[in-house]
């Protein structure tokens, strides 16, 4: 039976769309599973789409899997089996900052970073450092020398030498300045690693329970886990597991405005574009913002390391979470890529994708 704009409460299980009520085309499972077969998609885990607040298609694949690179041999994903995030993780902090800062427990953007850690006086010596905010941090353009460019397993990779650092609020506020803050944007897993102490610090709560007790809790997902870095905290970075179908609820949240947990204001302020990536993609606050070729239509999404991806489309009233297993490889961004050209927005009827 079809239902037309069902509610989503905390806790209720999804409501289904038939593909013909969410104007989806009816061949989508067959394209995919054509695609599939051909090996299109290497690497693929799992795609689920939402549409008017219900699902309207999920796919799952039994395949590889591993959690923070410890493998656990084959895995019959699904829509409620746990999946590594990665870095679609650092989108969750970054609401976790706005709610806190909705308390007044943290402070805001504009904050220099030298009143924030006042314990590291030295480090603030250098006059650029000096102008180092938590905008800077929010939309990684803190002006730091940091090279995520390599491959993971790579010792000399930033985050390697982060996480295995006695002291790593030390690591990142040391790394030399090689431009003014602000002025370049460079992808900085070190920035959610400050960004998860602020929050942190200001709650007075660990990462992790405050998730639970003001984000997740309340949205109704209690199934996730959060991986625990070398500091015995919380890695704010890339440590959340969670399932499909809880994932999708936080880009519900973010459709619905909200929904009176996460202030309306911030996720304008998050999805705001700040810093430029390449041509057609920027950065907000811990968000990634593009357009979708041939319409225009904005997007904002979280991205994980192997091809994790939460993208959410507002004019559409679309959520798309893909999930594979494609960790560290080089091309890892074409899996997504390839299913959202071919698969997902071909499947959407004319009308549904707002084309003439």
């Amino acid at each position: 039976m079809g239902i037309t704009s069902p509610p989503l409460l905390p806790g209720s299980p999804w409501p289904v769309l038939t593909l013909r009520e969410a104007g989806l085309a009816p061949d989508l499972e067959e394209r995919l599973n054509s695609g599939l077969s051909a090996d299109a998609f290497p690497g693929f885990h799992g795609l689920l789409l939402v549409r008017k607040g219900a699902i309207a298609f999920a796919h799952f694949a039994a395949a590889p899997d591993e959690i923070w690179g410890k493998p656990l041999g084959v895995v019959q994903h699904g829509l409620n089996i746990r999946h590594d995030l990665r870095s679609i993780t650092k989108s969750i902090v970054g609401l976790l900052y706005g709610i806190a800062l909705g308390q007044g427990k943290v402070p805001p953007p504009s904050t220099r970073l030298q009143d924030v850690f006042p314990e590291f006086p030295a480090l603030f010596d250098n006059p650029l450092r000096r102008r180092m905010t938590i905008g800077h941090v929010l939309s990684m353009r803190m002006g730091i020398a940091w090279d995520e460019g390599m491959n993971y397993a790579d010792p000399n990779n930033a985050e390697r030498l982060m996480e295995s650092a006695p002291d790593r609020i030390r690591f990142i506020l040391e790394r030399p300045m090689i431009h003014r803050p602000g002025s370049v944007w460079t992808y900085c897993g070190g920035a959610t690693a400050l960004l998860g102490h602020i929050i942190a610090k200001g709650t007075g709560r660990p990462l992790g329970d405050f998730a639970a007790e003001r984000l997740l809790g309340p949205l109704g997902i209690a199934d996730f886990e959060w991986i625990i870095g070398s500091d015995g905290q919380p890695a704010a970075g890339s440590g959340l597991r969670m399932t499909p179908s809880d994932l999708a609820r936080i880009g519900q949240l973010m459709l619905d405005g909200g929904r009176g947990i996460v202030p309306r204001p911030w996720l304008a302020q998050s999805v705001q574009p700040r810093g430029l990536v390449e041509q057609g993609i920027r950065y907000g606050y811990q968000w990634w913002i593009g357009k979708l070729v041939g319409t225009g239509k904005l997007w904002h999404a979280g991205f994980g390391n192997g091809g994790q991806r939460l993208i959410i489309i507002p004019s559409l009233d679309l959520i798309v979470v893909i999930l594979a297993g494609n960790y560290n490889k080089p091309d890892q961004w074409k899996m997504p890529v390839n299913l959202m050209s071919r698969i997902v927005m071909p499947a959407l009827k004319p009308e549904a994708r707002g084309a003439s």
